[in-house]
C-alpha cells in the first residue's frame, strides 16, 4: 500500500510566525512534479510539537487540497497522548488524508503493553491505513517487533512501519515476522540503500524536500532490480543525506531549501536558525553535490 518515496514536508512559516500557506503550495507541487509517490505533513520534518491542533488539521487540509489526488498524503497525527492522537487522526479522516503516521509516544515511554493498548485504540477509532512510526533517538522507546506483530495481526489498517532505528537487523527482524504485505519504510535517507537490501519498500524522506526526483530515481532503480544505478546515487548524495542532519532536523533541510529560493528560513522555538559554522557546511555540501551552484 505504501511503497516508494515519501517527503517528510517541512511546514513553512512567514516571519510573523503564522503558517505560510503559499509557500506550502509552492513545496508540494515541486514534490508532485518531482515525482513523489506522496508526501507526510506534520511529522517531525514538519515540526508538529510547536503547531497547535487547528494549525496541525488546517496544514493536513491543505496538504490534501494542493496534492489533488496526485500524491498520497499521509498525515502526521501521533502523539504522547492516546486522546490527541485520536482526536488528530479523526480530523485527519475527515479532511481526506490518504493514512496516518503514529509515532510512539514520546516523554511518557511506556511499556510495550501500553505502546500495544495505544496503537490498537488508534485504530479502532479510524478507517485510515495506519503507518507507525518507531524512533527511539526521539522517542527514548522503541516499537518492539513482537508489537508490531501483535497489531499488525489484530488491527487490519495497521499496514506499515517507518523505522528510523539506524539498524539492519532490525529490518531483518521486521519482515521475518510480518511477511510481504506489511510495508518497511526507511526513516533515514542515508540507510534508504541498506534498508532496502533486506527488505524496506522505500522510504519516508527529508532530502526529498531538496531533491525530490534524485531521491525517488535511487528508490526506484532498487525496487526494478539496477541496484548499481541506485548505489551511484546514493553516493553521490550520501554526503547531503548526512549533512541535512548536522543540527536538529528540521533546521538543515529548511536552511537548504531557503538557499535554494523555496521558501524563508523561519522556525518556532525552541529550534533556532544554523549556526553560521554548520550553514557553511552544508552551503558546500550542496554545492559538491551538484545541488546548489
Amino acid at each position: 500500500m505504501f511503497t516508494g518515496t515519501y517527503t517528510a514536508i517541512v511546514t513553512p512559516f512567514k516571519k510573523s510566525g503564522q503558517l505560510d500557506e503559499a509557500a506550502l503550495e509552492h513545496l508540494i507541487k515541486a514534490q508532485v512534479k518531482g515525482g513523489v509517490d506522496g508526501i507526510v505533513p506534520v511529522g517531525t520534518t514538519g515540526e508538529s510539537p510547536t503547531l497547535d491542533y487547528e494549525e496541525h488539521i488546517r496544514v493536513i487540509e491543505l496538504a490534501v487540497k494542493f496534492a489533488a489526488g496526485r500524491v498520497k498524503v499521509i498525515a502526521g497525527t501521533g502523539g504522547n497522548s492516546t486522546s490527541e492522537a485520536i482526536y488528530l487522526t479523526k480530523a485527519a479522516e475527515e479532511v481526506g488524508a490518504d493514512g496516518s503516521l503514529q509515532v510512539a509516544p514520546y516523554y511518557n515511554k511506556p511499556t510495550q503493553a501500553g505502546l500495544y493498548q495505544h496503537f490498537r485504540a488508534i485504530a479502532n477509532a479510524t478507517e485510515l491505513p495506519l503507518v507507525l512510526y518507531s524512533i527511539p533517538g526521539r522517542c527514548g522507546i522503541e516499537i518492539g517487533v513482537d508489537t508490531v506483530k501483535h497489531l499488525a495481526g489484530e488491527c487490519p489498517n495497521i499496514v506499515a512501519i517507518k523505522e528510523a532505528g539506524g539498524v539492519c537487523d532490525r529490518v531483518s527482524q521486521l519482515r521475518a515476522a510480518l511477511g510481504r504485505h506489511f510495508n518497511i519504510l526507511s526513516g533515514d535517507d542515508s540507510l534508504t540503500l541498506p534498508f532496502m537490501s533486506v527488505g524496506a519498500e522505500g522510504v519516508i524522506s527529508v532530502a526529498s524536500n531538496v531533491i525530490p526526483r534524485e531521491v525517488c530515481h535511487m528508490v526506484d532503480y532498487f525496487r526494478s532490480g539496477r541496484p548499481e544505478a541506485a548505489l551511484k546515487l546514493h553516493a553521490k548524495y550520501y554526503p547531503l543525506f548526512k549533512d541535512l542532519f548536522v543540527e536538529t532536523n528540521p533546521v538543515p533541510v529548511k536552511a537548504a531549501l531557503a538557499m535554494l529560493g523555496m521558501g524563508e528560513e523561519n522556525y518556532r522555538l525552541p529550534l533556532v536558525p544554523m549556526s553560521p559554522p554548520n550553514r557553511a557546511v552544508l552551503k558546500a555540501t550542496m554545492k559538491a553535490c551538484g545541488v546548489l551552484r
